[in-house]
């Protein structure tokens, strides 16, 4: 087996920011034609949007913006470039939220990263996500079939059957989220059945160090990526086990949640993704993720971004003293104060009342200066604290709340 899934993993910088000069115009062009981006996209010249700060320019889409756009031209939003009955699927996720899924060669991107996990042609794949409304199982099955593996599709549930039909069948690699493969493992150690699962392809939950090296310790290889129903594979764990590397068919972006402005590199923010697929062209989606992008490359060869993974929930919205506070509105009260480089408002309570904190990366100034801000930005009034650049956690909060009920 090639190391590599295609050439694309180990282009130069140079080859793939020409790749996307090409490719990027051509899927803004896509979106415009599209009735769900009315109102969004008429402005921008699709010729002129060819790199990632060119790209930064494009409003961002997220999640609520799909559910309206679903209301309003059932069943896909009007965001597709076929008609629903073109698809093979349309699955449903909680909203509920429809997207649409194709049996084409690698629709989803997977294959790369099941590659990556060493899984191929002559390997038995025990699928375990769920095939039911949900699109993970087909999704997970559709980048099995890319590398030539045949698949169980096992889904969730009945551990005792799952164990009978790994030995059965002769099963040499597991896919499902990281902790169900213990349950099955445990089980057929239960039965007395000796189990050839010695590959795993994991997502959909946290793999923590220690089952990591549990399955290690049981001659289980196992890696993960980073997944969603909308824009299928976004990143992924090869070999190495450095990050995870951005897949060739998405574009990343890391910005201030709230907002779709750019961190600076290594920064904690919001995981923006536009992917390339002609059949859906998702421009700028705010997955509500956090995460951070890695210097350099990886040393299992391949070129692209690498980003630390998922590092939790970007939606911070918190309510203090009955009125809501959202990151966005704090991504503008920074955007007042051009020596203010970053700020974070922290919820807490002194005895049955809530108090609001909000510290303020700033090269100068005190907290007078900027109370009128807060109160005017924020519509709450508040203690302000005024402290040195580069002093506040780099963990992609901007509204954190320390309050115990």
């Amino acid at each position: 087996m090639s190391a590599f899934y295609d050439d694309l993993e180990t282009r130069s910088a140079e080859a793939r920011a020409a790749d996307l000069a090409r490719d990027l115009p051509a899927q803004i062009a896509r979106a415009q034609a599209l009735s769900g981006y009315a109102g969004r996209l008429e402005t921008f010249d699709p010729s002129t949007v060819t790199d990632m700060s060119a790209l930064a320019r494009l409003p961002v889409l997220r999640k609520s913006d799909l559910g309206a756009a679903q209301k309003a031209s059932a069943p896909l939003g009007g965001l597709t470039s076929k008609d629903a009955r073109a698809f093979a699927h349309v699955f449903q996720s909680p909203g509920p939220i429809y997207e649409p899924g194709d049996t084409t060669q690698d629709w989803w991107r997977m294959g790369r990263f099941v590659h990556a996990c060493g899984i191929g042609a002559g390997d038995i794949v025990q699928n375990c996500f769920g095939y039911h409304l949900t699109p993970a199982g087909m999704i997970f099955e559709n980048g099995a079939r890319a590398v030539g593996a045949t698949v169980l599709p096992a889904g969730t549930g009945q551990t005792e059957l799952q164990a009978r039909a790994a030995c059965d069948i002769g099963v040499t690699a597991y896919s499902g989220t990281p902790d169900y493969l213990k349950v099955i493992l445990d089980k057929a150690d239960e039965m007395g059945l000796a189990l050839g699962i010695t590959k795993a392809a994991v997502s959909g939950g946290a793999l923590f160090p220690s089952l990591r090296q549990e399955y290690a310790d049981r001659g289980v290889s196992c890696l993960q990526c980073y997944a969603t129903a909308d824009l299928g594979n976004i990143a992924y764990e090869s070999p190495a086990m450095e990050g995870m590397i951005v897949d060739e068919g998405v574009i990343v972006e890391i910005v201030t949640p709230g907002t779709g402005f750019p961190v600076t590199p290594g920064q904690v923010g919001e995981v923006v993704v536009t992917t390339l697929n002609p059949d859906y062209p998702l421009i700028r989606f705010a997955t509500g993720d956090l995460s951070a992008v890695m210097a350099g490359e990886s040393p299992c060869g391949r070129t692209n971004t690498r980003i630390k993974g998922w590092m939790g929930r970007a939606d911070q919205t918190t309510k203090i003293k009955g009125m809501f506070v959202r990151p966005e509105q704090v991504a503008a009260l920074v955007a007042r104060h051009a020596e203010v480089t970053r700020a974070r408002v922290i919820a807490t309570r002194s005895g049955e009342m809530d108090m609001m904190r909000v510290q303020l990366e700033s090269t100068g100034g005190t907290a007078d200066d900027y109370a009128a801000s807060v109160v005017d930005v924020l519509k709450l009034k508040g203690e302000v604290e005024v402290v040195a650049p580069g002093s506040l956690p780099n963990d992609g909060l901007v509204i954190e709340d320390q309050r115990e009920y």
